[in-house]
């Protein structure tokens, strides 16, 4: 399978199990999880078709680990914006983590910190690099350092997904750090 096609399947999956999944008429579990067989299916009744080894190579090539198979299941790992419990437990998160954006949004996010908007957490990332790489989807990358350490001993609560990514219901401006130059 070409990259192209890869980064096509991957769209689709996360778009399915992250966002719309009534869309070809899948229905999620609580816990966000879909029979592989029910979702190529729902997908190919839709226009769409793919395998099992095209979903196989999608899932254990992509660099963000985006989605987690089990026992003939899969689900996103975070990022949903349909109602699902991860059943992931309160993590203690490392002092700092990173959060990487553009310039454009530095204003609302000085006034009103990282919110999650239409998903159910903010995202961090464990280090610089991965933040610099999430912010760059959206043009040049502004990294935000967050006292994580103080944000956990003031009691908000951290997880941390299966692909190393940290969520928390939102980071107040107080615990961010903003570059000097942006």
């Amino acid at each position: 399978m070409n990259e192209r096609r890869t980064a096509r399947v991957s769209k689709y999956l996360s778009k399915h199990l992250r966002h719309q999944p009534e869309r070809i008429g899948l229905t999620l579990d609580e816990s966000g999880w879909v029979g592989i067989d029910t979702l190529i299916a729902a997908a190919a009744a839709h226009g769409f078709h793919f395998t099992r080894a095209e979903l196989d190579l999608v899932v254990e090539t992509n660099d963000k680990r985006r989605f987690a198979v089990e026992d003939d299941r899969i689900r996103a790992n975070q990022g949903h914006t349909v109602e699902v419990d991860l059943g992931l437990p309160p993590a203690p998160p490392p002092p700092y983590l990173y959060h990487g954006t553009v310039a454009a949004y530095l204003g609302a996010i000085q006034a009103e910190g990282l919110r999650a908007m239409n998903r159910h957490d903010v995202h961090l990332s464990p280090d610089r690099d991965t933040a610099t790489r999430v912010g760059a989807r959206r043009g040049r990358p502004v990294v935000l350092s967050v006292d994580a350490g103080a944000m956990h001993r003031d009691g908000h609560v951290f997880r941390v997904s299966d692909n190393g990514v940290w969520l928390t219901e939102a980071v107040p401006p107080e615990y961010l750090r903003f570059p000097e130059t942006h």
